[in-house]
């Protein structure tokens, strides 16, 4: 850390110390998608883990640039005992990737989510998250997926079958809260669930569910033995 903070004051040292203070860290994620491989490149790398402003660049199976994207906070796991080599490429596997490519809209296209910090709920993984506009052939960001993918537990999850959306958060130790979104095309996201997991009294689980069906919000609420309840 030394090194990379003085680096930036030491012109002379510019040539001896390129690779550290430059961000040669160099990150491969090979098969990231059915359709795509990712380049990752990040200045800083310490206490096993990289973090702060990194690019991501994404290639076709051709090997052909598709696009490149910035985060401000990019940040990397390393496995226990991973080494790093300034210019060398590293492969990360699918777990340490900051990188994850689903179709988020459900219109037959991939999309692409990149980590940005952790401003989730209790400090959880946050993401910026583009989709593919096949009228600019490129990926935009989208407001409201970064807003669902920066606020919950890590990304949500993606229900293909169903195409919804859901996020998970919590509030203490015993209270967890469920959301299901509809993605509506040329309108945006719709709030079709909201699930409330209640679990302050230690024998019970209250489940307080309200679901829209055919535009009237219906509420149910059952409770549970907490040895009995399953999520």
């Amino acid at each position: 850390m030394k090194i990379l903070n003085t680096c930036k004051n030491l012109s002379a040292a510019i040539v001896l110390l390129g690779p550290l203070c430059f961000g040669q860290y160099q990150f491969e994620v090979k098969n990231a998608s059915k359709n795509y491989n990712a380049i990752i490149h990040i200045n800083n790398c310490f206490d096993g883990q990289c973090r702060e402003k990194g690019t991501v660049e994404l290639f076709d199976n051709k090997n052909t640039k598709v696009q490149t994207f910035t985060s401000e906070d990019l940040v990397i796991q390393l496995k226990e005992g991973q080494k790093l080599v300034p210019g060398k490429t590293i492969q990360l596997t699918q777990e340490q990737s900051p990188v994850i490519i689903d179709d988020f809209n459900f219109d037959g296209t991939e999309d692409i989510a990149i980590r940005n910090g952790n401003m989730g709920n209790y400090s959880a993984d946050s993401y910026d998250v583009y989709v593919f506009n096949s009228s600019r052939m490129a990926f935009v960001k989208s407001a409201e997926l970064t807003e669902i993918g920066s606020n919950a537990l890590g990304l949500f999850d993606v229900d293909h079958q169903r195409k919804r959306l859901i996020t998970t958060g919590k509030s203490g130790c015993c209270m967890i809260f469920t959301t299901e979104y509809a993605v509506i095309p040329n309108k945006g996201l719709e709030v079709m669930l909201e699930k409330k997991e209640d679990m302050t009294q230690e024998d019970q689980v209250k489940v307080i569910t309200k679901e829209k069906k055919n535009n009237k919000w219906i509420t149910r609420t059952k409770v549970y033995p907490s040895d009995q309840y399953k999520r």
